[in-house]
Order: structure tokens, then sequence, then C-alpha cells
């Protein structure tokens, strides 16, 4: 009998193993930094609110590589190596590369958008040049959370991932942790989208997550299947 057992990785496809490369490295000074210095490196590369003195353009582009802690990373790039490869190869790696990216930056600009309603919402303005003069605790934590707090994390990207993967394979069968059984993709793609709008209405205190920045990576992955016309595979 045969020792050989093959590497979980050898069937990785080109732009997905690059992708998790690119994360990894990202992440090492999350590793490697105190949390005062990781800060500094995020208040670079992560997205900030448009007004904020630390927004950079380029900033939509690499807030998608670098992530928060462990679970942050492992949760994302799981989700890449399981829906990514049978993706590129299914659609190509140029169509593939761009869906990422573009899932990415989209999550970012709604996730800019949702913030500047937010910040009107508090202070009738989207700006902060007329002043905070005037308002309670709550509004004044909430101010301080959009400005000083930059997004970061591929988590836009990978939703739209996997609602491109819900619409291209729909009734392929699923085993998620904690369930017993089987769940076809588009079912479980539905309960995340759901999910995730509960929780981004809900703003429930201490949820620091970017949830309309999964739904806007969500939101144009289906515009990008819709738009390439690419027909179910399963």
């Amino acid at each position: 009998m045969s020792a050989y057992r093959p590497s979980p990785f050898a069937n990785l496809t080109p732009v997905v193993k690059n992708l998790l490369i690119i994360n990894l490295i990202c992440f090492l000074p999350y590793v490697l930094l105190s949390d005062h210095n990781y800060q500094v490196i995020t208040n670079w590369v992560g997205l900030s609110y448009f007004n904020s003195p630390n927004f950079k353009v380029w900033q939509f582009l690499t807030y998608m590589f670098f992530h928060g802690g462990w679970q942050h990373i492992l949760f994302n790039m799981f989700a890449l190596f399981s829906f990514g490869p049978i993706l590129e190869y299914s659609i190509g790696p140029k169509r593939f590369l761009n869906l990422y990216f573009i899932c990415g930056i989209g999550a970012g600009i709604l996730q800019v958008v949702v913030q500047a309603f937010e910040v009107h919402a508090i202070i009738g303005s989207f700006t902060l040049y007329n002043g905070i003069q005037g308002l309670d605790q709550v509004a004044l934590t909430k101010l301080s959370a959009i400005y000083a707090y930059p997004v970061i994390g591929a988590s836009g990207a990978i939703f739209g991932l996997l609602v491109a993967f819900g619409m291209l394979f729909p009734n392929m069968e699923l085993m998620m942790l904690f369930i017993p059984v089987p769940v076809k993709a588009k079912y479980l793609i539905m309960v995340y989208i759901v999910l995730e709008l509960y929780l981004g209405f809900a703003q429930y205190a201490g949820d620091n997550v970017a949830h309309f920045a999964h739904l806007g990576g969500a939101l144009f992955g289906f515009i990008l299947i819709k738009a390439w016309r690419l027909q179910r595979l399963q």
C-alpha cells in the first residue's frame, strides 16, 4: 500500500495561491508587532472614512489584504481556499481576479457611503466642518468609531466570491461546521446575506464588523455574474 498522500494545497489554482500568500505576508505585522505599531500600519493601509485625516485613495485596494486577528484571517482564507479554486477553474483566472478585486473595492465604496449617511444622520453634514458641539456620548462614540478606526480585511471580496459561487453552483451541497447535514449553496449564501443585512441595520453595541462592506462585496459579485452573463454550472 502506498503511503503517498497528496497535499491539500496541490489543487490550488494560481490566483488563489497567490492571494493566499499575499494575505499571509500582510498578516505578519500583526503577528510580529505590538498593537500600537500595528495600528499605525492599519491607519496607513486600512480604509478610513473619506473625511478622516488618515484617508488615502489607495486604501480601497490595500485594506483588503490586512486583518485584525487570527479568527478574522482564518475565516477569510478558509473561504478563499474552499470556494476560490473551483470558481477560478470555472470562470478563468483573469475573470476570477477581476471578480475578487472589483468585489473588494466595491465593498469598500459601499462601506464609505454608508458611513457618510451615518455621519450625516448625526451632525447633519458629511464632514466635521460644522463641529460636534452638543452631541451626546452615544453620538460621539459612533463618530469616533467612524473616524478613528479603519476597515480592514478581505471579507468584502470573499462575500463577492460566495455570492458568485452560489449563483454558478446553486445546488452544490456543502457540509458546514456545526451543521450535521449538507446544505445547498444557494440556501447557505442566502442565510449569510440575510444575517449580514440584519446585523448591519441592528448595529449592536460592541459590534465592530463592517457588515455593509460584506453586503457591498456580495452586491458587486451578483452584478458581475449577471453582467458577464455567466450561466449556472450545476
